[in-house]
């Protein structure tokens, strides 16, 4: 526990060319255990499966829409290697766990603060313990992912992020298919948030130098449509 990620194609994260060439090497087997840096899976080099160390967190960050949760419920083992059941914090099970309890005609803004009062104690629970877990997170909120990676280095572990680069159209298209979205003004903000992070994993700071890591993680794994449609398993060994 507490190592990176590693490829079965390539020692290290080299620039941002040599991770799109380790995709498509690890598209070829099916499977990947990424190695600490940026893994571009984009643009053809999807896989079957992702394979993180056993008692590490995973942060799943993309638009509103882009089909995190659905990733996440299709995707993730319900349990690791160590026959640990594997934690899964999705703002959305928060929501509509509360949906159910509260009267049809009582808006969602009424009582968000208390579904994400509820969701970061569910998240709390999870980093406090030394489980595997998977997070769902809008890449909005920075501190959240900063909280998460220090968290997991406490307990011996890492942090890894999954980031789903989807069009907004495509996020914009499932909000609508799910029958639930955000306002055009937060939409804006979350466009905002994941625009910068994304740019700042694939494009490096110096020319052909790696991408540049947010703060406490360990490794990226960026994903398009095709690549999470392609994504069928996601465990912890």
């Amino acid at each position: 526990m507490g190592t990176a990620p590693t490829t079965g194609a390539a020692e290290t994260a080299g620039t941002a060319g040599a991770a799109r060439a380790r995709g498509a090497a690890a598209a070829g087997s099916g499977a990947v255990r990424a190695r600490a840096g940026v893994l571009d899976l984009r643009a053809g080099a999807g896989l079957g499966e992702l394979r993180f160390p056993a008692g590490d967190v995973l942060i799943v960050s993309g638009l509103p829409g882009s089909g995190k949760s659905t990733l996440i419920r299709r995707a993730v083992s319900a349990l690791d290697a160590r026959d640990g059941i594997v934690w899964c914090i999705d703002s959305q099970d928060t929501r509509e766990r509360l949906e159910r309890r509260t009267p049809p005609w009582l808006p969602y803004a009424a009582y968000r603060p208390f579904a994400r009062l509820a969701h970061y104690a569910a998240l709390r629970r999870a980093l406090r313990s030394d489980a595997s877990a998977v997070v769902h997170d809008c890449g909005q909120r920075g501190w959240v992912r900063r909280w998460v990676a220090r968290d997991a280095r406490r307990r011996g572990g890492a942090a890894h992020l999954l980031l789903l680069d989807v069009p907004p159209g495509t996020a914009l298209a499932g909000q609508a298919a799910r029958g639930r979205g955000v306002s055009p003004h937060a939409f804006r903000r979350h466009r905002r948030a994941m625009a910068r992070l994304v740019a700042a994993v694939s494009h490096p700071p110096v020319p052909d130098g790696p991408g540049r890591l947010p703060a406490g993680v360990a490794s990226v794994v960026l994903l398009d449509r095709a690549a999470v449609d392609a994504l069928r398993t996601i465990a912890f060994e």
